[in-house]
């Protein structure tokens, strides 16, 4: 990892606004290509730290940069591959770029490479052309006892959701936001979080008591 902090993960689905996503990058991030995620390679203007592959939707470059080549038939997606290879390496922040696009399959999956990585103690932020995506979640100490998870909107997003991927969220309490909730709960069968906005001049704050939601800003 030497003295990088943070792995960047590029994927192949469409990037349209360039100068939106190049924003979010930093000069010490460890940038991992996959497959015909190497198309964005100019657009992002990024040098790969490894290439990740099977080479079913694009050509192997043969760059002079690691490159780690996959077979076709396997449990593992590229994009989930590259996460692990960077859990592997060290990192545990994770930011994921042309992950959302025209598959909702793979989309799907993508979004939810956040909760795999929650799980392993690491953290992701997934980034397209019109939002920001992570989770909130409650997190457990050694001792056993249970931290609400925490996270707050400015208002330059005009738009946020929460939406429960994976069972029901407790005690989720929405503050400074045009439609405020106390104690709540939110669950995959009652999705009634979505498209809400922060306050003019105040700053939404989310807090989960016991589980888990997908926090999607709008930009």
């Amino acid at each position: 990892m030497c003295c990088r902090t943070r792995c960047v993960i590029v994927g192949g689905a469409d990037i349209g606004n360039y100068d939106r996503i190049r924003g979010y990058l930093k000069d010490d991030d460890y940038m991992i290509y996959c497959d015909s995620g190497l198309r964005h390679l100019e657009g992002l203007g990024a040098v790969p730290s490894l290439i990740i592959g099977d080479w079913d939707s694009y050509d192997d470059p043969h760059m002079d940069v690691e490159t780690i080549t996959l077979p076709v038939a396997k449990d593992d997606t590229d994009t989930v591959y590259a996460m692990r290879e960077g859990i592997e390496r060290g990192f545990r922040e994770f930011l994921i770029i042309g992950a959302v696009g025209a598959r909702l399959d793979h989309t799907l999956v993508n979004v939810y490479i956040l909760s795999a990585l929650e799980n392993r103690s690491c953290h992701g932020l997934i980034v397209d052309d019109y939002s920001e995506m992570e989770l909130v979640s409650s997190w457990t100490d050694k001792t056993g006892t249970v931290h609400p998870g925490r996270a707050s909107i400015d208002d330059r997003y005009p738009f946020f959701s929460l939406i429960a991927p994976e069972g029901d969220a407790n005690g989720v309490t929405i503050q400074n936001a045009k439609f405020n909730i106390i104690n709540a709960v939110i669950g995959p069968d009652y999705q009634y979080a979505t498209s809400n906005e922060v306050m003019p001049g105040k700053t939404a704050e989310i807090t989960v008591a016991d589980g888990r939601l997908l926090l999607i800003k709008i930009n």
